[in-house]
């Protein structure tokens, strides 16, 4: 949607200044939208890209073991280290931000990077500076996969490369990423299990991807209370409702398309849960807006902390 309005900006410049206007009053209009769609990209990209939203909830099902009564939870989603190149201190504003909730658990659900490992490195003193009680747990998303990357010529570059973002996070970072598996935490002999999954991509949402996917590998062996953690929304719908009985499902993906307008966001043409929180027979998929972008610019959509309580019901 950014680039068909930067297209239309320009064609309108172009004939603006170039082509001769017989009629002046459409001339000035034209100029004066280009003005006004030049300076609404250029604020969203020197300010409100860095705009950060904390969104709190309280999430309360029967399941949840009294131990982890108020037991809290940061959700965050899609950093993409790259948007911060050109300003690393707010990076660091971040991660400070999340750290001031004192949570008990960081969940990330994916895409960490866009287009290698090298991304990463020169952020890895911040980021390890997250701080939980019971640590950091992540995914990988689609762009993790660098199915993006033109410097990846065959599968088993790409394949090293993306070896190589999982062993940044679990060695670099510390993190528990998760790869088709299940992690366990336990408070006072109860315990709350976190069931995370490679990209998974729902048919007849978004966009081509990647799949990687096992839900039934991820889950074998669970029971109680439990927690999914995949990056793509769309898979909440196709696989999680029908098939499972998890309770609360965390992702990312949709940045909330970067725009949000009256709390609408283009997304919702491609995702039928593009951003925040739903509910439905019994379950609940909460869609993060994501902390980095893919293109620099956030318009009336600023980067996202979800702040989770869980509550016994």
């Amino acid at each position: 949607m950014l680039g068909l309005t930067l297209i239309a900006a320009l064609v309108l410049g172009f004939v603006v200044a170039v082509l001769p206007m017989p009629y002046a009053p459409f001339g000035w209009t034209a100029l004066a939208l280009v003005a006004v769609v030049w300076a609404v990209l250029a604020w969203g990209c020197f300010v409100g890209r860095w705009r950060l939203q904390t969104t709190r909830m309280e999430y309360a099902h029967p399941d949840i073991p009294s131990a982890f009564d108020g037991y809290k939870i940061v959700h965050i989603s899609d950093l993409h280290l790259s948007t911060f190149d050109d300003n690393p201190k707010q990076l660091r504003r971040f991660v400070d931000s999340i750290n001031a909730l004192q949570p008990d658990l960081i969940c990330f659900t994916g895409d960490l990077v866009t287009f290698g490992t090298s991304e990463a490195e020169p952020y890895t003193t911040t980021l390890r500076q997250l701080q939980a009680k019971d640590g950091v747990v992540s995914v990988l998303g689609n762009h993790d996969f660098l199915i993006y990357s033109r410097n990846l010529t065959d599968d088993a570059t790409r394949q090293r490369e993306v070896d190589s973002v999982a062993r940044y996070e679990r060695e670099q970072l510390g993190w528990r990423l998760l790869r088709n598996e299940n992690s366990v935490v336990e408070r006072l002999g109860e315990r709350l299990t976190l069931v995370g999954v490679d990209n998974t991509v729902g048919e007849g949402q978004g966009f081509s991807t990647i799949d990687r996917g096992d839900l039934p590998k991820a889950m074998a062996g669970t029971d109680g209370f439990r927690i999914l953690l995949t990056h793509d929304p769309s898979h909440w719908r196709s696989e999680v409702l029908p098939d499972t009985d998890i309770p609360l499902t965390l992702s990312g993906h949709t940045h909330s398309a970067q725009v949000r307008l009256l709390g609408w966001t283009p997304a919702s043409w491609m995702f039928k849960e593009a951003w925040g929180r739903y509910d439905e027979d019994g379950q609940t998929l909460v869609v993060n807006a994501g902390l980095g972008c893919t293109l620099p610019v956030r318009i009336n959509c600023p980067a996202e902390i979800t702040h989770i309580t869980l509550r016994k019901k």
